[in-house]
Protein backbone atom coordinates (compact mmCIF):
# COMPACT_ATOMS: atom_id res chain seq x y z
CA UNK A 1 0.00 0.00 0.00
CA UNK A 2 1.75 3.14 -1.18
CA UNK A 3 1.24 6.41 0.65
CA UNK A 4 1.54 10.01 -0.36
CA UNK A 5 5.20 11.03 -0.50
CA UNK A 6 6.75 14.35 0.41
CA UNK A 7 7.90 14.71 -3.19
CA UNK A 8 4.34 14.28 -4.48
CA UNK A 9 3.11 16.92 -2.05
CA UNK A 10 5.94 19.27 -3.04
CA UNK A 11 5.11 18.94 -6.75
CA UNK A 12 1.37 19.45 -6.20
CA UNK A 13 1.98 22.44 -3.91
CA UNK A 14 4.23 24.02 -6.52
CA UNK A 15 1.60 23.51 -9.22
CA UNK A 16 -1.09 25.05 -7.00
CA UNK A 17 1.21 27.98 -6.19
CA UNK A 18 1.96 28.58 -9.89
CA UNK A 19 -1.74 28.45 -10.81
CA UNK A 20 -2.48 31.00 -8.07
CA UNK A 21 -0.07 33.48 -9.65
CA UNK A 22 2.99 32.70 -7.50
CA UNK A 23 2.00 34.75 -4.43
CA UNK A 24 4.70 35.32 -1.83
CA UNK A 25 4.48 34.14 1.76
CA UNK A 26 1.78 31.48 1.37
CA UNK A 27 3.69 28.28 0.63
CA UNK A 28 2.49 26.44 3.73
CA UNK A 29 -1.13 27.03 2.70
CA UNK A 30 -0.36 25.47 -0.69
CA UNK A 31 1.50 22.60 1.01
CA UNK A 32 -1.50 21.78 3.22
CA UNK A 33 -3.92 22.05 0.31
CA UNK A 34 -1.73 19.75 -1.81
CA UNK A 35 -1.46 17.24 1.02
CA UNK A 36 -5.22 17.34 1.56
CA UNK A 37 -5.93 16.80 -2.15
CA UNK A 38 -3.45 13.95 -2.52
CA UNK A 39 -4.67 12.16 0.61
CA UNK A 40 -8.26 12.49 -0.58
CA UNK A 41 -7.28 11.04 -3.97
CA UNK A 42 -5.37 8.20 -2.31
CA UNK A 43 -8.30 7.51 0.00
CA UNK A 44 -10.61 7.25 -3.01
CA UNK A 45 -8.48 4.45 -4.43
CA UNK A 46 -7.92 2.82 -1.02
CA UNK A 47 -4.26 3.71 -0.53
CA UNK A 48 -4.53 5.58 2.77
CA UNK A 49 -5.28 3.72 5.99
CA UNK A 50 -8.37 4.98 7.86
CA UNK A 51 -7.64 7.90 10.17
CA UNK A 52 -4.74 9.33 8.14
CA UNK A 53 -6.84 12.29 6.98
CA UNK A 54 -8.35 13.13 10.38
CA UNK A 55 -5.78 15.79 11.30
CA UNK A 56 -5.69 17.79 8.06
CA UNK A 57 -6.55 21.48 8.21
CA UNK A 58 -9.90 22.43 6.77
Amino acid sequence: MAGVTEEEIRKRAYDLWEKAGEPSGKMDAFWYEAEKELLAEAKDVGEVPPGMTDNLPI
